[in-house]
């Protein structure tokens, strides 16, 4: 499970691959398991600089297929459509779609006891916060046994992280700055994200002023 990942769009700054995985923790993770291939789409939160923790549903077929081998794990950053008229010489290119992506290459590793218990508290706590109003206040008791229950646990060892940041590094400067200023006038927050997204990966020697 290899992604391409042409120089100019290379990441491997730590902090950078963080903070997406941060930003943006709903996965889809992916697990080969005999003649199958695995996929679920879920939420994954950090739990170290080395561990992701989650959970299945447990009539998941991937809850059990987790330990037979390797995994990967995708975060989708911001993405949006380019436009090549944004471009000084829109004639000299094609249409394409820039954004930033994370893979985690890794292994499930199932947890017992009362993991399933602590990986929903943590999950509620990142998404919810610890106020009055979260639903861990909310469901107690038996019902909320029972609902625990039915989920299956697991940490997420991290062997490896690739970033692919396609964020216009391989066009000039002037073309960086159209692009920027394009998706940041667009009306979808998501081209919106990913002009910010531009900013913060512009050369150190760019000037991306667009006001």
């Amino acid at each position: 499970m290899a992604v391409h990942v042409p120089p100019a769009f290379a990441v491997d700054d730590r902090q950078a691959l963080d903070a997406l995985i941060d930003a943006h923790p709903f996965a889809t993770l992916v697990t080969p398991s005999g003649d199958e291939v695995m996929v679920t789409h879920l939420p994954l939160v950090r739990e170290s600089e080395r561990a992701l923790v989650g959970h299945f549903a447990r009539g998941n077929p991937h809850a059990s297929a987790g330990p037979a081998g390797v995994s990967l794990a995708i975060f989708h950053g911001p993405h949006a459509y380019i436009s090549p008229t944004w471009y000084e010489a829109p004639g000299q290119a094609v249409p394409t779609w820039n954004f930033a992506a994370v893979h985690a290459r890794g292994t499930i590793e199932p947890l017992a006891g009362n993991a399933a218990e602590q990986v929903l508290e943590m999950l509620v706590e990142r998404f919810e916060g610890t106020g009055p109003s979260a639903w861990r206040f909310a469901l107690r008791g038996r019902a909320r046994e029972a609902m625990v229950d039915g989920i299956a646990a697991f940490r997420f060892r991290i062997e490896s992280l690739t970033g692919k940041f396609k964020l216009s590094q391989n066009r000039p400067a002037g073309d960086r700055r159209r692009v920027i200023a394009a998706l940041a006038a667009a009306p979808h927050a998501e081209s919106r994200a990913t002009a910010a997204w531009m900013r913060d990966w512009a050369p150190p020697d760019d000037d991306l002023d667009t006001h």
